[in-house]
């Protein structure tokens, strides 16, 4: 064991040293591009002249795109103040979606993938008649990202991520044809240990298995020495978006989401990653609050073509799948409970920021309560005036942020947001015990969402995501339970922040706050 320990420490330790050597390569190239770009500007005026000419060229087309105010504004400012910065970092990072190359590969597994999701038009009328606004809401998923709502499918949520992992370790000992496993992070220790060794016994009786996660998200975790180790034990291995020095204009993009797949009968989802401090194996922040839920039934069938999508579309160097039936499986299966429930995927390869109006038309539709849990609060404008309206129409607004930061940066841009919601009615939690990393919400008793989306630009704008959207069922109550338990054990800080010095963003603030949509 200690032996184990001590080689978990060098694979992070490596992560780690890999992560910042590519850094400070990425940070070289942008001081060399400014660098040569402004001794150019010294001895020429022709391209100081063209540098201000295309920074006032893509300052207009910011101006005129599709984009909120609030990721619109960092972007002008930098440039129009520092050109030739700006103009770099915007190039760099700023691009989101990726090349088009990258966006036609997506578009061509999505045509053939999401076609053969069935539309359940029954159920969708069912929920328009039973609960008009969440049909509405259901609707809205199934028009803009093609993923429909389904019942015949039994939901059980885990109120904390230990459990969720207990019960996919059982799940997973029973498969029978394919495991699909997607995380934005896998930590190379005691709790992927577990999950690898019965992955192996699978492999054993001829299952397929298939894991997939992002480097980023990974690379303190593990290293490069990974994907070889699955595939020697016969556990298909992909990386998403490679963090490699040089100019990736996919840096900005990472893979966020968390799904597991057994059989194409039984699906997991939720906040938590396959990591020691996910499960309170490590307590690097305190105690650790994530939530997940598993779907048996119907349902599952969006998760498999939200794995298989990935899988297929990331690289075109790599075999893809000419065969996705055998894995989009109807199995027979008879659901105890009568709910709706509806897993759906958010892209930045569209220009449609799923994950975001969906949490917006909660907050529309909501009539008595609306509360929300989330690791970080760095929110748009539009989301903002959501909050607020719905406050001030009487509605019990609350939001939970974690006591203890795993980024204090990041969490001082959190606080900076919470002055302009509670002066408005909107109430805010504190988790005292320690970091809250769960992404949900619920509302009004009938409707509410577990998935992997987070509260902050980052999660609505430029990564892939998941969700599950809820209604009619025993879990939006859970959830909702869940939720009360919570706030009990948090410091509720809105009166702090509506009057006296803590309601007042100091300018370091201040500045964080106009470039968070960079972060």
């Amino acid at each position: 064991m200690k032996q184990d320990t001590l080689e978990g420490k060098a694979k992070t330790k490596n992560g780690v040293k890999r992560l910042c050597f590519s850094i400070v390569c990425i940070l070289l190239e942008v001081i060399f591009i400014i660098v040569m770009v402004t001794r150019l500007n010294e001895y020429a005026e022709v391209v100081n002249l063209f540098t201000r000419i295309f920074s006032g060229i893509l300052v207009l087309g910011l101006y005129a795109s599709d984009k909120t105010s609030s990721m619109k504004m960092p972007w002008v400012i930098l440039i129009l103040i520092f050109p030739v910065m700006g103009v770099g970092l915007y190039l760099l990072i700023g691009l989101n979606g990726g090349t088009h190359k990258m966006r036609e590969r997506y578009a061509e597994i999505d045509k053939i993938l999401l076609p053969m999701l069935p539309d359940n038009q029954e159920s969708l009328n069912r929920i328009k008649e039973k609960i008009p606004k969440a049909g509405n809401i259901a609707d809205y998923i199934y028009r803009n990202s093609q993923y429909p709502i389904y019942q015949n499918t039994d939901i059980v949520y885990y109120d904390e991520a230990a459990k969720g992992l207990e019960a996919q370790l059982e799940d997973l000992s029973k498969a029978q044809k394919f495991i699909f496993m997607e995380y934005h992070a896998i930590e190379d220790a005691e709790a992927w240990h577990k999950i690898q060794s019965v992955l192996e016994e699978r492999v054993k009786a001829g299952v397929e298995v298939r894991v997939f996660y992002d480097d980023m998200g990974s690379i303190g975790f593990i290293t490069t020495d990974f994907v070889k180790k699955m595939e020697r034990i016969g556990i298909h291995c992909r990386v998403f978006n490679p963090f490699m020095p040089g100019l990736n204009l996919f840096l900005n993009n990472r893979d966020h989401r968390k799904i597991t797949v057994i059989d194409g009968k039984i699906g997991f989802t939720g906040g938590y990653n396959l990591a020691n401090e996910y499960f309170n194996y490590t307590h690097p922040y305190g105690q650790w609050k994530d939530t997940g839920i598993r779907l048996e039934g119907d349902a599952v069938c969006s998760l498999t073509v939200t794995f298989l999508e990935m899988w297929n579309a990331i690289s075109d160097k790599d075999t893809n799948d000419l065969d996705f039936k055998k894995y989009i499986c109807h199995p027979e299966y008879k659901a105890c409970q009568t709910g709706f429930v509806q897993p759906y995927a958010d892209s930045p390869m569209d220009n449609e920021q799923v994950g975001e109006e969906v949490y917006i038309s909660m907050i529309n539709k909501a009539e008595k309560y609306c509360w929300f849990m989330t690791p970080y609060l760095i929110i748009t404008d539009e989301m903002t005036h959501a909050l607020c309206l719905a406050a001030k129409r009487g509605v019990d607004v609350r939001i939970i942020t974690p006591g203890i930061p795993d980024k204090k940066f990041i969490y001082s841009i959190t606080r900076s947001f919470y002055h302009g919601l509670v002066k408005h009615g909107v109430r805010i939690y504190e988790w005292v015990p320690g970091f809250c990393h769960a992404k949900m919400s619920v509302a009004d008793d009938c409707m509410a969402t577990c998935g992997t989306i987070n509260l902050d630009y980052r999660s609505l704008y430029h990564h892939f995501e998941n969700g599950c959207f809820m209604a009619d069922c025993q879990t939006v109550i859970e959830i909702r339970d869940d939720l009360t338990r919570i706030i009990k054990e948090c410091r509720d800080v809105t009166d702090q922040y509506r009057t006296g010095r803590s309601a007042y963003l100091r300018l370091g603030q201040l500045f964080m706050r106009l470039f968070a949509g960079l972060l």
